[in-house]
């Protein structure tokens, strides 16, 4: 159970605060972990009835401090608030660090219980479905009977997918923004690139360099600035940039490197990889009869976000899924968003983002 002290992170500016929550956790896989930990937030009053529930899913290096607290932005804090988007005076919302993280939920840096090491390469792969299995586990804990609305992009749009084909009699609403139903072939590719960064850092040394203390950080550097450049756009790289030069070095190198060392500082490589791992897999048709069978069972309200010149999830794509969705009898619709920003937008376009989720509210 969660203690009392944990239960009241909604009030601690961090957003690092877990306990157990479950004595084990067997992933879809088959591999049992114990004492399963998990940060989160929570803000407003849950109702009498558990039912005013909006649930926040972060993207790939988010995590639980999505609102503002006492001068600690979060990643969507524009958004959360009385009187805002999503309205703290009138809803109840919870943010979660995904399992397999490295902001407080159990993860490859976390200890194995009944020892002093860490897990690092040891730490099973888990899927998506894993990631909210565990959520709901947090929900239970919360007395969250239904959730009004269940919202994320990127690796958090895949959890809010699952969320309504795992739990339809709990969802209400259901917003995909930048993710498909299954990752495409391009997403992989560019994830392995990420991997092997890490991979062959020579202070990798297995995935056990926590023993050590000397971090793979120049492969998880690397691994950011790839990253950087598929959420963005080449426009906006052109605006912004052009080939302007800063002390004898491309300015755009001095923002991508900027990125890396600002990853390197807050992130795990191996949570990175864990993470990069379960997005791959990710694909709701899997033992479950396909895509079509899957989307039949959705029984929440289905929103699907996509992004002007969004490098790995185009527009084209998500229209489609939108569509396969409402001939399987789904009640889904699309929404985009217009941005330069590219993949990143649903973290950036705040003034479009709070018009749709008004909308959907």
């Amino acid at each position: 159970m969660l203690n009392q002290q944990v239960a009241n992170a909604r009030q601690l500016p961090s957003s690092q605060a877990g306990t157990s929550i479950m004595k084990e956790y067997v992933t879809e896989l088959g591999v049992k972990l114990l004492d399963v930990e998990i940060a989160y937030e929570t803000y407003g009053n849950l109702s009498v009835d558990g039912d005013n529930v909006v649930w926040l899913c972060h993207a790939l290096t988010g995590d639980a401090h999505a609102a503002d607290i006492e001068g600690h932005p979060g990643w969507w804090g524009a958004l959360i608030g009385p009187g805002k988007a999503i309205d703290t005076d009138r809803y109840f919302v919870v943010s979660s660090n995904v399992l397999g993280g490295c902001a407080g939920t159990t993860g490859p840096a976390s200890v194995i219980p009944g020892t002093k090491e860490a897990y690092g390469a040891d730490f099973p792969d888990i899927t998506i479905r894993d990631m909210v299995n565990v959520q709901k586990a947090l929900a239970d804990h919360l007395h969250i009977r239904r959730i009004e609305l269940v919202i994320g992009g990127s690796m958090g749009g895949m959890q809010a997918l699952e969320w309504a084909i795992m739990y339809p009699d709990v969802v209400g609403k259901s917003v995909v923004i930048a993710a498909d139903p299954e990752f495409s072939t391009m997403g992989i590719a560019y994830n392995d690139v990420m991997r092997q960064a890490i991979l062959s850092d020579p202070n990798y040394v297995g995935g056990r360099y926590l023993r050590s203390g000397i971090f793979p950080n120049q492969g998880l550097r690397v691994a950011r600035m790839l990253g950087m450049i598929t959420y963005r756009t080449a426009a906006l790289f052109k605006e912004r940039f052009a080939r302007e030069t800063e002390d004898g070095e491309f300015q755009v190198n001095h923002y991508l490197r900027y990125q890396g060392d600002k990853l390197v500082k807050r992130f795990d490589a191996q949570s990175y990889l864990t993470l990069l791992r379960a997005m791959d897999t990710h694909d709701i048709g899997r033992s479950r009869g396909g895509l079509s069978a899957a989307l039949s069972s959705i029984r929440a309200e289905l929103i699907w976000v996509g992004i002007d010149n969004d490098l790995l999830y185009p527009a084209s794509d998500l229209m489609q899924a939108m569509e396969l969705a409402k001939s399987c009898g789904a009640n889904a619709r699309y929404a985009h968003i217009h941005s330069p920003f590219g993949h990143d937008a649903f973290l950036i376009e705040f003034d479009q983002l709070r018009d749709l989720i008004q909308g959907v509210l």
